[in-house]
């Protein structure tokens, strides 16, 4: 087994995969910046926060990637404006382009969650959007979390990888391996060529060195808490919908993207959204959180 990385080539390795994935980021991951984005925001801002309607001043958005959260939380007006950093400068070249074509004002700093370089007692709301999970000092980070939120202000975190709810995620996963060839004949793809040069090569190994934690509630909680946060609360998001989500997106990896038919993915994201509405109303209140394949994590600074 080789050695763990260190926290500076965790940092390191993060930095330069999120730099070579930030210009085709958005549309691999379906981010988009009209109404189904705002609505997909706010509904996972309100779960996290177990609150609705409220506005939030001025908000600091760490990990904020090409600024799926950071630019529609404007847009809906929840926020007054909005601080967005990131380990990766090209994220963060991606979200100003997409500011300006949007109109919306949005300071970008690079930097890391465990070092801000802010006043105390600065901001309204310390949010973030899977990012947890690829920071290397996760105590020092919510330390400096709570520093720059003002006394009685919110942090929210969603979209955190659940340790269990991954583990059960690996079985849709699997069996869409297994019937991927027949899949294929199915709809009349060729199967995928792995990788095209050295380039591609090297993005999919940095993906999977930059993913460092996977959370049980406990440990989000345990985290918060230690850094003297008040009023933790940590709940579950996607079970069905993540299951069917992952299995489609497993097939899609099997074969070239050029040959998959439009209707196939019209399908994949109607039954992706019927399944987050069971999840979400059903599924989301009756069942335990750690078995859920995302977390959400809210806090509240000391008064």
């Amino acid at each position: 087994m080789p050695p763990a990385a260190s926290a500076e080539e965790i940092k390191e390795h993060n930095a330069r995969y999120h730099d070579v994935a930030a210009g085709d980021y958005d549309s691999k991951w379906g981010i988009s910046y009209g109404e189904q984005g705002r609505a997909q925001v706010l509904g996972k801002l309100r779960r996290a926060l177990g609150e609705d309607g409220r506005r939030l001043g001025r908000a600091l958005e760490i990990g904020a990637g090409t600024g799926y959260f950071s630019l529609n939380l404007l847009r809906a007006g929840v926020v007054d404006s909005a601080v967005a950093t990131d380990i990766s400068q090209g994220m963060l070249d991606e979200l100003d382009a997409s500011a300006g074509q949007l109109g919306l004002p949005v300071e970008t700093v690079r930097c890391e969650a465990a070092d801000l370089p802010f006043d105390d007692s600065s901001f309204d709301l310390v949010f973030g959007h899977a990012v947890l999970h690829h920071l290397p000092d996760l105590d020092a980070a919510f330390r400096e979390f709570r520093r720059v939120l003002r006394p009685g202000a919110r942090l929210a975190f969603c979209g955190e990888p659940s340790r269990y709810g991954d583990r059960l995620a690996s079985l849709p996963k699997r069996a869409a391996l297994a019937v991927a060839p027949a899949w294929r004949v199915l709809i009349g793809a060729r199967p995928r060529v792995e990788f095209d040069d050295d380039h591609q090569a090297g993005e999919h190994w940095l993906e999977h060195v930059v993913d460092v934690h996977a959370f049980t509630p406990g440990q989000l909680a345990g985290i918060a808490g230690r850094a003297g946060f008040e009023d933790v609360r940590v709940t579950g998001e996607e079970l069905v919908a993540g299951w069917f989500g992952w299995m489609n997106r497993t097939l899609e990896s099997t074969a070239e993207k050029d040959d998959i038919p439009t209707l196939w993915f019209h399908w994949a994201h109607r039954g992706y959204l019927a399944l987050k509405e069971l999840d979400t109303a059903v599924l989301e209140p009756r069942l335990p959180p750690a078995i859920f394949y995302n977390l959400l994590v809210s806090a509240r600074a000391p008064a």
